[in-house]
């Protein structure tokens, strides 16, 4: 108690048992706290919030982008499957023209071969015919130089009818029945 007594004896006045100068002192230390604070946050908070902000922008650009890619990527694909198929589509129209042609060609080809060998054929009996008339124009030759030998003969001998008879049935004997009858 003897405390209390002293203080009151020296006049100070206090407040909820605070001393007036502990009272200022806090709250100019509030008042500094936040001037400090608004310093920060003018120079220090805000350009970290920007920068903050700027970085989220950024990266959503960056999503918004590679989404926007990524469509683009899907269209140019489904666009170059298509002129792919469309390839295939002419590719095989090709292929199944050059198998048409191939085939018209070998029908060509054989009905040409045909041809050939049927003139072939024909240009072998023509040499057949040909060749069988050489041979019957021989033939003709030599039976008229038979009878021709034979005439001479029977000039020769002037003899009778029956040694004519004779005459002839003996060149027909070396010329042979086979001449006579072809």
């Amino acid at each position: 108690m003897n405390y209390i007594l002293a203080t009151e004896e020296v006049g100070f006045n206090y407040l909820f048992d605070l001393k007036f100068q502990l009272i200022a002192d806090a709250a100019l230390m509030i008042i500094a706290m936040f001037v400090l604070f608004m310093f920060a946050s003018h120079f220090l908070f805000n350009p970290v919030r920007k920068m903050l902000q700027d970085r989220q922008e950024r990266i959503r650009n960056d999503l918004q982008t590679a989404e926007d890619d990524k469509k683009n990527a899907a269209e140019e694909r489904a666009k170059y499957e298509a002129l792919l198929a469309q390839a295939d589509k002419e590719a095989e129209a090709i292929l199944a023209d050059a198998r048409k042609r191939g085939l018209e060609n070998e029908a060509k080809i054989v009905a040409e071969a045909k041809e050939n060998a049927a003139k072939i054929i024909e240009r072998a009996k023509t040499e057949a015919e040909l060749e069988k008339q050489k041979v019957t124009d021989e033939v003709k030759r030599e039976m008229i130089a038979v009878a021709s030998v034979m005439a001479a003969k029977i000039v020769q001998a002037n003899i009778d009818t029956n040694a004519q008879h004779q005459l002839i049935e003996e060149t027909l004997k070396e010329i042979g029945d086979s001449t006579w009858l072809s």
